[in-house]
């Protein structure tokens, strides 16, 4: 059976007949009748013969991966944000935005190849821009470099502006699971200001194979 996490710009795909662990593919690169058979994401509906929604998927990617019975999961992706708050072992809260993490990743990605940047050699700044949309933050960066700052320093600030903006968005917890591209980003992480647990770029494929009734451990991704 075919799994897969249908993202904006990337697609998280597993079979689970023939696959030994999750590969990614540019979603640009999928042909125009790629199908799966379970599938979550924006485009699950499309692509898919059963779509299942994200937030569910997160949510019982979340309870297969992470062994506490109270934690905060947040899901920092391409296209938007979305948080699963479990206590006791149980949803007590989530949340999905894509006005107020509007393209965050994307525009992360892009700012990074524009300007030739290289996010893992930065420095966290000791301030971010008040930002509330990945897309219209980047007048700030813009802004500042006219005023005299370097561009690698613009672009620091505006991704700890958007590393704010999420942990606000998920609720302010002192710990947080993170999921998604932004796991794969070392200044993203770093500007969260919590203590923060990696849990990659999976977890909704994760959650597909919950669904499906696997037992932990029996299919690895």
């Amino acid at each position: 059976m075919l799994l897969a996490d249908f993202g904006t710009t990337y697609c998280k795909l597993f079979d689970t007949q023939r696959d030994t662990r999750a590969r990614i593919v540019a979603s640009r690169a999928l042909e125009p009748g790629f199908q799966a058979d379970l599938a979550t994401g924006h485009n699950a509906a499309r692509r898919s013969k059963r779509a299942v929604n994200e937030l569910s998927a997160l949510a019982r990617g979340g309870r297969r991966l992470i062994s506490a019975d109270s934690f905060v999961l947040l899901d920092c992706g391409s296209r938007d944000l979305k948080f699963v708050r479990f206590a006791q072992g149980k949803v007590v809260d989530m949340g999905w935005n894509a006005e107020c993490g509007a393209s965050m990743g994307f525009t992360i990605e892009l700012l990074a190849t524009y300007y030739q940047l290289d996010y893992a050699a930065m420095a966290v700044p000791q301030s971010g821009f008040s930002i509330t949309c990945g897309v219209l933050g980047m007048s700030h960066i813009f802004d500042a470099v006219v005023q005299g700052s370097s561009e690698e320093e613009a672009v620091a600030r505006f991704v700890r502006g958007i590393a704010l903006n999420a942990h606000r968005f998920a609720g302010a917890p002192e710990e947080v699971y993170l999921s998604g591209g932004l796991c794969d980003n070392p200044l993203f992480v770093a500007c969260l200001p919590c203590t923060v647990h990696l849990l990659g770029r999976f977890v909704l494929l994760e959650g597909l194979l919950d669904l499906l009734g696997h037992e932990k451990g029996h299919i690895q991704l």
